[in-house]
């Protein structure tokens, strides 16, 4: 088993695992992992609120030169930089003639409709009306107050804390699934799939808290969550994150949800002490066969006081395809999870 002592730790963020229990002689979970424990974190994340904030999209990708064309709870968005680089958004579509604003060019922070020379350069014109929008550094959200559901606005997205982004190494990936960000969050607040599902990926797996079905502290008080919101309301989980071979790194993580559509993994103890793990869900619409579909955006923004850590900063562009990959991976496995879930849930046939 890993190190467990601080100390040693301190010195040595790898451990070698020794006597490594095989995958199918691992402690079963599904006992621990209780369908209404899950599904009542779950009630909980959706009743806070998201004052209408979605993400569209990582910061760094949203250039001066080229508008995106996004869909977003089934509207269509476009959003693009303005003469400060600041970014603007609103609707996709011309209010002139329909044209798709996502196909037009950005001249000196002005959106002109490749159709019949509409500029727009974020405010209200000819019946376009701009959307609120917010760059956090890290993603790009945008506020839509008239969508199905909607709540209060709020000024600004509901944000996790996060480590300061000068001294983090930031990647950002995107996918897109067949389900709703019921089923992403879901997915998320149930850790106890980890080993099983990813055994490629994650070792010595232990959920030191969970909460209760009412959102009490489920195992004690004290733990880390590295979050005050939904602090009382975290899944705190001992983990080892496999590196190659028998080489891990164990750290301890805390998983709330601060909103309806995010949840965020902090690592409370262990290497890279400070770095989060953001899991955002966007709603997009349905497809041609009427089947929802949801963009999957997670962030990482990994941390290190160690001296090395500088360099992996410096070379962050060849080091975000790594993280992507990795992410890749973990979701192509979580993704066919909350598909499922979705399946079963629409045909009614979904256990919890």
């Amino acid at each position: 088993m890993v190190s467990r002592d601080p100390a040693r730790r301190s010195r040595l963020p790898l451990g070698l695992r020794r006597g490594a229990v095989p995958w199918e002689h691992q402690r079963s979970t599904w006992r621990d992992a209780q369908p209404a424990l899950i599904g009542a974190a779950l009630r909980r994340a959706q009743a806070r609120p998201s004052g209408n904030w979605y993400v569209a999209g990582a910061s760094r990708d949203l250039t001066s030169t080229a508008p995106w064309g996004r869909t977003i709870a089934g509207r269509e968005i476009v959003v693009w930089r303005d003469a400060q680089g600041v970014p603007v958004a609103g609707p996709g579509q011309c209010p002139h003639l329909g044209a798709p604003l996502k196909d037009s060019p950005v001249l000196c922070g002005t959106l002109v409709c490749h159709w019949h020379g509409l500029t727009l350069d974020g405010a209200a014109t000819a019946g376009w009306e701009p959307v609120p929008v917010h760059d956090d550094g890290v993603l790009i959200w945008v506020r839509l107050d008239t969508t199905d559901g909607a709540q209060l606005p709020l000024p600004e997205p509901v944000l996790p804390s996060r480590p300061t982004l000068d001294r983090s190494l930031v990647s950002v990936y995107t996918t897109v699934g067949t389900c709703e960000p019921e089923d992403i969050v879901a997915n998320r607040l149930d850790p106890w799939h980890g080993a099983w599902f990813h055994p490629y990926a994650f070792v010595d797996l232990t959920v030191v808290r969970a909460p209760r079905r009412d959102g009490a502290d489920g195992a004690g008080s004290g733990a880390d969550t590295g979050d005050a919101g939904g602090a009382d309301d975290a899944f705190v989980v001992d983990v080892s994150f496999k590196v190659a071979g028998r080489v891990v790194v164990p750290v301890r993580a805390t998983f709330t949800a601060p909103e309806p559509r995010t949840v965020v993994m902090h690592i409370v103890r262990g290497e890279g002490e400070g770095s989060v793990v953001e899991t955002h869900a966007t709603p997009l619409g349905t497809d041609a066969r009427g089947r929802p579909r949801t963009a999957v955006v997670e962030a990482v923004i990994a941390t290190s006081d160690r001296p090395g850590f500088r360099v992996a900063q410096l070379l962050g562009p060849l080091a975000r395809p790594l993280v992507n990959h990795t992410a890749g991976r973990l979701w192509r496995d979580d993704l066919a999870y909350a598909e499922r879930r979705w399946l079963l849930r629409s045909t009614g046939r979904f256990p919890g």
